[in-house]
């Protein structure tokens, strides 16, 4: 939100809508597009491409020294995630391509095709409506860093690059075990992946230029070109260590594939907090609010504030904190609904804790249109909730509050006078503990894309897994 003019009231369900449908990368993706095609009708070309609805489908480059196994993980993506996968080979295969016969002439006496000429073919092949509706997967494709700005040039933006990496000495012994099925494309190994069937294993094939001396001079080469393609893709590039099983690397390789990179949209924070009693939530929440300047909603603070203030809300829940009785849901969430909707809180973005505790004041919570783009359960074992609460004491003198572990009493004569509240006892941590746990599972369910964090460690490093959650996009679920 612009702070810079003066304040407009915007409803929260705007922002909200415009973050869950994408809005801004939804605008930004197709300006892109008409900078890049610079179309004479930009109203039809829009059009167009809205309709084709390919914004996410996969763009991958893979790239890696000889032997890496970057063909072996190009073809699992591929099958994976129902795309098409584009190597030199199939390029220039091609049946019904002038350019691609030009191509087979050039691979035939120099078994080489000219960078111009490959870079066309891919402009090409992916302008195709397969590739537009599934997407592609370039094997070993740009070979130079002056095929990748080439690439770059006509608008060929892929959205993930991996680079497989291991020692020379690693991919030399590997190359030469390798072998090829001549009938289907399939790659083996005389050590680490020999088929079973009998009726493969007699037809497969030496490949060419597997020599340890060949597989060295290839490897020179990807050197000495690779350092220079690297730096055209300096935000949307993984690194991953070929030298682990083949299984590691493909879904290191499918998990970095299915993430979300940062958006430069404006991204207005929600953030719900969930976890028993003692999980440090309320320094979690307290710690969002100084950095990012959020607001921070705590429920029972709220209703607090409301009976002090002497409101009509406040002389509401008044008899239920003189009886020690729970406040009803509706009273709750008139108080909430207010504090949610209140400027600050959907200029700022806010974070709540200690609301909603089951299943029922979740729905009642989405009914108010105060949907969290952020949902954290910070889970804590029953026996470090126990320790931190229990050893809790206050001093009646000073009223400064100690805990007998982890910041005891200066004094002996301090710790003598010192007091537990009643709620700390065991048997009451306990039974808030069952409260929490008995509800925990339907929460857990109703918010699907909630993220799990160890709240079991120092304060400042579950602060750290938070934060990441907020900033990061949140990870497509694996089909």
């Amino acid at each position: 939100m612009d702070a810079t003019t003066a304040p407009h009231r915007i409803p929260p369900e705007m922002p909200q809508y415009g973050e869950a449908n994408h809005i801004f990368e939804l605008m930004q993706n197709m300006l892109e597009q008409l900078l890049i095609h610079q179309p004479k009708d930009p109203i039809l070309f829009m059009i167009s491409h809205l309709q084709r609805d390919n914004n996410n489908v996969p763009k991958i480059v893979i790239l890696g020294p000889p032997a890496s196994g970057k063909t072996t993980i190009a073809m699992w993506l591929c099958k994976h995630l129902n795309s098409n996968l584009l190597t030199v080979e199939n390029l220039i295969a091609r049946e019904f391509s002038s350019l691609a016969a030009g191509a087979r002439r050039h691979y035939q006496n120099v078994t080489k095709v000219p960078s111009t000429l490959l870079v066309r073919l891919i402009q090409e092949r992916v302008s195709e409506e397969d590739c537009i509706r599934r997407g592609w997967i370039l094997d070993g494709i740009p070979e130079t860093r002056e095929q990748a700005l080439m690439i770059q040039t006509l608008g060929i933006t892929p959205r993930h690059v991996i680079v497989l990496s291991s020692p020379d000495t690693v991919l030399i012994e590997r190359n030469l075990g390798k072998r090829i099925d001549p009938q289907t494309g399939e790659i083996y190994h005389t050590t680490f992946d020999w088929p079973p069937e009998a009726e493969i294993q007699n037809r497969l094939v030496v490949p060419e230029g597997i020599s340890e001396l060949e597989t060295a001079r290839k490897l020179l080469e990807y050197h000495r070109n690779i350092i220079g393609i690297l730096p055209a893709y300096p935000k949307i590039l993984k690194v991953i260590s070929a030298d682990q099983p083949c299984m590691d690397v493909f879904y290191q390789a499918l998990t970095y594939a299915q993430t979300s990179h940062r958006s430069n949209a404006p991204f207005t924070p929600r953030v719900l907090l969930c976890g028993p009693v003692g999980s440090g939530k309320r320094l979690q929440a307290a710690l969002l609010a100084q950095k990012y300047g959020l607001v921070n909603v705590h429920c029972g603070q709220l209703l607090k504030e409301a009976v002090a203030d002497k409101s009509k809300v406040g002389e509401l829940i008044q008899p239920y904190f003189q009886k020690k009785m729970a406040v009803p849901d509706s009273i709750i969430m008139k108080v909430l609904g207010q504090r949610l909707s209140q400027q600050d809180s959907v200029q700022k973005g806010w974070v709540l804790h200690g609301f909603p505790r089951d299943l029922d004041q979740a729905h009642m919570l989405h009914s108010l249109g105060h949907q969290p783009s952020r949902v954290f359960f910070l889970n804590v074992p029953l026996d470090s909730i126990i320790e931190r609460l229990t050893l809790r004491r206050m001093d009646p003198v000073t009223g400064e509050r100690y805990h007998l572990m982890y910041k005891p009493p200066p004094t002996v004569e301090i710790q003598a006078r010192l007091l537990q509240h009643p709620k700390d006892t065991k048997e009451q941590v306990k039974l808030k503990m069952d409260l929490f746990y008995r509800h925990s599972s339907d929460l857990e369910e109703f918010y699907r894309q909630a993220i799990a964090i160890n709240g079991d460690q120092d304060p400042y490093t579950v602060f750290e897994y938070i934060e990441s959650g907020i900033i990061n996009p949140l990870p497509r679920k694996v089909p």
